[in-house]
Parts: structure tokens; sequence; C-alpha cells
């Protein structure tokens, strides 16, 4: 028999009732029924039932066990009664009767239990996350991840996709995030620069040849913490391809993401409607670039409504140039009482408030009237055209928000998710998908007025050259988002495979000629030999895990995640380098300020 184990915990069944059999595992848990002992064993596979009593010659030991033991046992199965078999469980047809044990690995007092759900602070699940791991649900998101990646891996080969790996050591690149850098030994005062994505390597391959390129790829970025994102690497799958539009790419990409949320979704559906909605459009209906497309509310302009109404504030404020009036529509809120909560919210987001009308029935019985101090201050002409470009009706309600769109346009996102969500609209039992197209390219700093790229640098300007002879402040990028339930889970572009093209984006931007050939020379450099048109994208591994896993936050999908605080408190990173480290570097640390 082997050493350890002739079966794994998940394997046996009433077919083996009568062998003697060999398990390994850990000690899940230990219940004493007097004079009886029953014993869950846990390995990668599942969990079988062990038994002993006071006959078994290992009795004595396991009544001595520790939660998490590694053991070996011995023993002989047995079918357990009709009344005591578990469904639950492959193995819950038999149980062991233990004849022989052996510890392998003795267990300490556990500073967090691994039987139950028990929540647990995230500061001792970090520090102990092995023991984390070994949690079920834990466990079972880690598999999901691993499945996930194997799935995406077969698909983009199956789709005639190539993966190649690209470098970790390289140079500093903007990306829109802090690189680490890496100090260099053999060339002292230079660093290397982990790559926040390997975005030139990739458009190199393409100048190389290699027409369908994927990669599952670490990216590293120095960024301040969020829920659903790491702050110092994630993986995504990398994509770039030869002689395509940006229809190309999302006819490509499609099928592996629809793919791999059919296989893993748990039974949801996968709506395979993706449209395509500008980012303009995806500002003013869902104030966000990343809509959730399950909740059915889209926001509209109203300020025609309120120019030169009785309601003094929004005129007033529609007077001034760049400004307007936007509603919420809110089906299903027609009470005060909901009104007043969801106004509430606005306050807590920092807001004054936000305006409402509901429209209930008449208290004459007549019909339907409008209610709220809006209603009121606009009369009912305006309140029923309100009414009707809303499209709604009795029981009905509409929030309203004012001022110019980057002013509230977050906040106005945020009061429609939360309009949705208290009123049931949201359809949690599906994934919807969105390509958000035709970003900007540029953005102006609000403080210094400063013009920067406001997303991926090296994007092909629509119109090309002649697009960058204007406003840059009115050219849009071949750039696309893709979003799902609320999340940014894709993000590409058509690439500028044009020097002269590329070299007047950057000058927009302020990087001169000679910074742009020193920061991406290796590029600049190829594009003059014969650069195909090419585009591609990268998808988030780890948030689409997260979402197939059912959970908002990003830690509980990643094997060894940091904390907040970009801290890994199991491995005691980051920490302070020896005095050797630091003169073979030829560096020196400065004190606390």
């Amino acid at each position: 028999m082997h050493a350890y184990r002739s079966h794994t915990c998940a394997e046996l069944n009433t077919a083996h009732a009568g062998q003697a059999i060999r398990l390994a595992g850990w000690v899940h848990r230990v219940r004493d029924h007097g004079g009886v002992l029953f014993v869950d064993l846990r390995d990668h596979h599942g969990v079988t039932q062990l038994l002993a009593d006071s006959d078994s010659p290992a009795f004595s030991a396991i009544e001595r066990l520790k939660a998490e033991t590694v053991i070996r046992v011995d023993g002989r199965v047995k079918a357990r009664d009709a009344s005591l078999v578990n469904p639950k469980i492959p193995t819950g047809g038999i149980e062991v009767y233990v004849t022989d044990m052996e510890i392998l690995g003795p267990a300490e007092e556990l500073p967090m239990p691994v039987f139950g759900d028990l929540d647990y602070p995230e500061e001792t699940r970090l520090t102990y996350r092995f023991l984390d791991l070994r949690r079920e649900s834990l466990h079972r998101n880690m598999m999901l991840r691993s499945n996930v990646v194997r799935s995406i891996r077969n698909r983009m080969w199956a789709a005639g996709f190539n993966e190649f790996q690209t470098p970790i050591i390289t140079a500093s690149s903007p990306e829109g995030a802090r690189d680490f850098l890496v100090p260099s030994r053999l060339h002292p005062g230079k660093f290397y620069a982990l790559p926040q994505a390997p975005q030139q390597f990739k458009q190199l391959i393409m100048v190389a040849g290699f027409d369908r390129y994927f990669q599952i790829a670490p990216c590293f970025r120095d960024e301040d913490p969020r829920a659903d994102r790491s702050p110092t690497d994630f993986y995504q799958l990398d994509v770039e391809m030869s002689f395509v539009t940006q229809e190309d790419v999302f006819a490509a990409v499609q099928p592996v993401i629809q793919g791999v949320f059919e296989e893993f979704g748990g039974g949801r559906r996968v709506d395979p409607d993706w449209p395509l909605i500008s980012y303009a459009d995806s500002a003013l209906w869902y104030g966000t670039d990343k809509p959730d497309l399950r909740n059915p509310i889209r926001m509209q302009v109203v300020s025609d409504h309120f120019r030169a109404s009785g309601f003094a504030i929004f005129a007033k404020l529609l007077e001034n140039e760049g400004t307007e009036i936007r509603a919420i529509p809110a089906p299903g809120g027609g009470s005060r009482k909901f009104c007043d909560r969801m106004n509430a919210f606005a306050q807590a987001q920092g807001l004054p408030g936000m305006g409402y009308i509901f429209w209930r029935k008449a208290e004459d019985g007549s019909g339907m009237e409008a209610a709220g101090p809006l209603a009121k201050n606009i009369g009912p002409e305006r309140t029923e055209a309100i009414r009707q470009q809303l499209g709604l009706g009795e029981g009905d309600a509409a929030f309203f928000l004012g001022g110019k769109p980057e002013t509230f346009e977050a906040i106005a996102g945020r009061a429609r998710t939360e309009i949705g969500r208290e009123l049931g609209l949201i359809d949690e039992n599906c994934f919807k998908f969105a390509w958000i197209v035709d970003f900007p390219m540029y953005e102006k700093d609000p403080e210094t007025g400063r013009i920067d790229f406001s997303h991926n640098p090296f994007s092909m300007p629509q119109g090309g050259m002649a697009a960058l002879e204007g406003d840059p402040l009115k050219v849009l990028g071949f750039q696309y988002d893709l979003a799902c339930n609320g999340y940014e889970l894709v993000s590409g572009a058509i690439r500028n495979h044009k020097p002269e093209i590329m070299f007047k984006a950057f000058e927009l931007a302020g990087y001169g000629r000679e910074e742009v050939e020193k920061r991406f020379g290796g590029m600049v450099k190829a594009f003059k030999y014969g650069a195909p048109p090419h585009g591609g994208c990268a998808a988030g591994i780890d948030r689409i895990v997260m979402l197939l896993a059912d959970t908002a936050n990003i830690r509980e999908v990643i094997m060894f995640p940091m904390n907040q605080r970009a801290e890994d408190l199991l491995m005691g990173a980051p920490s302070e380098p020896t005095n050797e480290q630091l003169r073979e570097l030829r560096l020196r640390v400065l004190p606390k300020e």
C-alpha cells in the first residue's frame, strides 16, 4: 500500500465497503458521541468520516487529536445505515473504521478556526493565510480561479492565438499609475521597472509579425487600494492582434469572456447582447463609464423643463454656461418616505440633497397628481412634461441633480445604483456586458489646466493626424472598455502605429519628441520599419473571478493578497534592506521626516 494514501477523501463510496484502505489529510473536526469518536478527515479533494470506538487500537490517540493535525489512517470501509447517509458529500454513504493512525504533522492551538464560516478580522486572516486558504469558501475560490485561467487559455488557443511571455524586468513607462522601481547592481544609479502591463512588448510582437498574441500576464502598479483592485500586482489576459479594427477585437474577445461566464457563472444568465455605448452617453445615462445594466434606470437631461421656472435654484443655475439638470427615474418609488430616504442618501454623499417629484393618486380621486416641493414650484404643466419624457406613471418618482456634470455625475451614478437596489430593480441573477467606446483622448487637470492623456497613451486618435490639429479635448480615441455588472473587466484600444501621429499625440500631452524617443525608443524605432495596424485589450483575471465567485472583495480570489496598506502580513513585506544590500546597490535610505 502507498506510504500515505490509497484513496483521496472524496473517492470512497459504497462500492468500497469491506475494503482495507489508507487515507491522509487534516483533522477537520472531532465529535465525541460517548465512547464513539467521529472524525471528519479533509484533504484537497473532499471529506471522509472516520469512526473509532473503544475497541479500535487508535481510539486513545484519536481522542487526543487537535484540529488541523495532519494524520494518516488505516481502516476498513463501512456502508452507513440508510438513516445516516449524508447526501451533501460524495463520501456520504460510507465511513471508515480506523484500525491504525499516525500523526504526520502536529498542529498547535489555532489562531483562527478552519471549520465553520466565522468572520475573522482581515489582519488575522492575512497573517495566517495558509489557514484561511483551508477554509471551504476560500479553497473553492482558488480552484475557481485555477479553472477559469485554464479555460481562458484553452479558448484563446482554440481561437488561433499564440501564448508568449514578455519581460518582468523592463524600463519605466507611463501607463497611468506609479511604477515599482528595481535598482540595478551592475549599473549604479539606474533603475529597472516592473511592468505596469506588457503594452510595448505586445505591440513589438505585432511588429515582429506574430499576428495574434495572448498571455496571462502579471502586472505591477503602485496604486492606492480599493475593494476591487490590488494595490501592488494583478493578472490580466493580455491580447493583441494585427490588421484589425475595433470591431474585430470585440468579435475575438466576446466568445472567450462570454464562454467563461457561461461555464463558471453558476447558472446565472449571461446576456449575449453586448451593446456599444459611447463614453459620453454612458456618463449621461448611468453616471459612470462602467455601468451596471442589470439596473434598468437610465438618466436623462431635463434642463428645458426648469428654465425660467418657479424653482429658482435650478432656473438660476441654468443661466451659467455648461450647466444642466438631470433626472433619475425611480419606477415604483412614488412615496414621500422613499423620496426622503434617497434625499438623505444624497446628503450623506456630500450634496445638499436631491430634488424630487412623485406621482400619486389625486386626493379628490380625479386621477393622478404630482407631489413634492419641486412639483409645487414648477407647476402641473412642467411636471406633466417631465413625467411623459421619463415614461413614468402613478406610483413612480424622479430625482433631480443640477450643475456642471463633472461636479455631480459620479454621485448621480451612485444614486441611480442605490435607487435601483432599494426598489429591487436590479436583476441579481445575470451578467450584462457593454462595450464603452469613443473615449476622449485627453483631459484637462482642473487645478493646473495641463492637458494629459485620459486613457492609454498608445491609442490611435479617431481621424488620425487631422484630429490632433484642433482642440485636444474634442479628440476621441479608438479606445474601449468592457463593463459588466458595474465593473470594468476589459480595457483596450486600436494602437497608434504611425510615428508622426504618435509624436504629435504625445506633444499635446506635454511630451517632446526627445522625451518620447528616450522613453519609448524601442517602439518608435520598430514603427519605422513596417508596423502593421494593430490593436488589442487586457481583461482583469482577478476581477473576472471576483464576479464569478460573487464577492465584492478582490482579496477573496487572490491566493496571497496584500492588505489595504500594501503589506504582506504573512511574509513581512515590505521589509527593510540590510546595509550590505544597500552598499551593493550604492543606495542610501533617507530617515523619515
